[in-house]
């Protein structure tokens, strides 16, 4: 157990939900942050949201969000646990509106995710996991599940691949092939933002690679619900868990699976 309240982070990660669907159904202005990555309202306002929620209810966990100022590893190394927001993951797709981005809140503790909530406003699907209590989904308003996957990608005779169907990267081409010729029958899905990893989790994939750039803050939340679903998320350099707070916050490649 991670000692927080996950109803109440789920709770800031709705209202964050619902300020970021109210821009998405007019009109926005979208700036460009110095490495050319997107930057909206929505963004900003949704990062607000959860600063507000979690400085008040737990002022003594510090935060690493992407709308946030960097911190110092000097300063962060010294912490045992952190708050790793993602105020809005997918700014890409929320600019196309193809409605497949997120919200992501996950709580690392030395390391490690042992909270995450993961929550798309279109359709109001939120994933949440905590240590040791399971992986959910629950639709708000409506029903709550367990989700697990139990099943590796390589004990598969048809396996379900998360990658671009129109942008294959050399590396996962050669893993494809790979499989076709163990003679497993391939599907790709494609999907935006951290419902990668959570399709994993849920077993509506089999696994997901990941090789090219993501930052801590793109994972966390996700990981925390792939772990406690059954499932790993492994660093291609090393064949580890992936872990958190490190002196760059960059993730090396990794696969889910």
């Amino acid at each position: 157990m991670s000692g927080i309240d996950l109803d109440l982070i789920s709770g800031a990660a709705v209202t964050a939900g619902s300020v970021i669907m109210d821009i998405y159904g007019r009109d926005f202005e979208v700036d460009f942050k110095s490495d050319q990555s997107p930057l909206t309202e929505a963004d900003r306002q949704a990062n607000s949201v959860i600063m507000d929620a979690l400085s008040t209810h737990y002022p003594q966990i510090p935060i690493i969000s992407e709308e946030n100022k960097e911190v110092a590893y000097t300063e962060r190394s010294e912490w045992e646990q952190f708050w790793l927001v993602d105020p809005l993951d997918g700014t890409k797709e929320f600019i196309k509106k193809n409605g497949e981005f997120t919200v992501n809140i996950a709580l690392v503790k030395k390391g490690f995710p042992v909270a995450g909530i993961v929550y798309r406003p279109v359709g109001r699907i939120c994933y949440s996991a905590e240590s040791g209590s399971g992986a959910f989904k629950r639709f708000i308003g409506g029903e709550t599940k367990r989700i697990c996957n139990d099943q590796h990608y390589l004990d598969q005779d048809k396996v379900s691949v998360v990658a671009s169907r129109s942008h294959l990267t050399p590396e996962v081409a050669d893993f494809v092939e790979g499989l076709k010729e163990l003679g497993k029958e391939v599907d790709l899905i494609s999907v935006g933002s951290s419902l990668k990893l959570c399709l994993v989790a849920e077993g509506s994939a089999n696994v997901y690679l990941r090789f090219g750039p993501t930052m801590e803050w793109d994972t966390g939340a996700a990981h925390a619900v792939v772990l406690e679903s059954g499932r790993k998320v492994i660093s291609h350099e090393t064949g580890q868990s992936l872990i958190y707070n490190k002196p760059s916050l960059l993730n090396p490649w990794f696969i889910v699976e």
